[in-house]
């Protein structure tokens, strides 16, 4: 637990939170907007580090890189900055806790990633996601492997769903900020021939 919180109960805390670096900025409630760096963050509030202040209780807006687009009300304040309890829908929340699992977890994707397959733009950006119910979206294609891809979508299904990219299986293993990355399964023989 970070020692700016020392004196809170972690019990009283729904999310754990992770170190994170990430630059961003955040609006008071003058509509002022002020540069700050996010520390710590859970699903539930953010610690940022700024020269600038606002009051407990104080609604802002944050942007951070990479997270995109929260809010919520100051809650405590502390010598450089201040944390926020966010006010989020339970789905944010959950997309919250993916962005963060894999900003925590990213330097051993990304080796996993580099030593697994290239990804490259396709020929063709447009193609059709079918979902388990049936229902068929057109999609782009953001970038893809032959592991998997990067899409964009009308629809966003949560982390492991199964669902069908053109004629490729897969699940979708993480929300990005334009879309969300399928993994493919395994390539059966018969994906193989040409």
């Amino acid at each position: 637990m970070s020692a700016l919180f020392a004196d809170m109960n972690p019990e009283k805390r729904k999310f754990q939170r992770v170190k994170v670096n990430l630059p961003g900025r955040f609006m008071l409630p003058n509509r002022e907007e002020y540069p700050c760096q996010a520390v710590e963050m859970s699903p539930g509030d953010i610690v940022l580090f700024t020269p600038v202040k606002g009051e407990i209780g104080d609604r802002i807006v944050v942007y951070i890189e990479v997270l995109g687009r929260v809010s919520g009300n100051i809650a405590r304040l502390f010598d450089g900055g201040f944390a926020v309890k966010l006010n989020v829908s339970p789905l944010k929340q959950d997309r919250l806790a993916d962005k963060l699992t894999w900003l925590t977890n990213k330097d051993t994707l990304s080796s996993l990633e580099d030593r697994r397959h290239d990804r490259a733009e396709p020929e063709s950006r447009v193609s059709h996601l079918t979902l388990p119910d049936g229902r068929s979206y057109e999609c782009q294609i953001l970038d893809i492997s032959l592991s998997g891809a990067a899409i964009t979508a009308p629809v966003c299904p949560d982390i492991h769903t199964h669902i069908t990219l053109g004629k490729m299986r897969g699940k979708v293993v993480r929300h990005l900020d334009e879309g969300f990355a399928v993994e493919f399964n395994a390539p059966s023989p018969s994906q193989h021939t040409p």
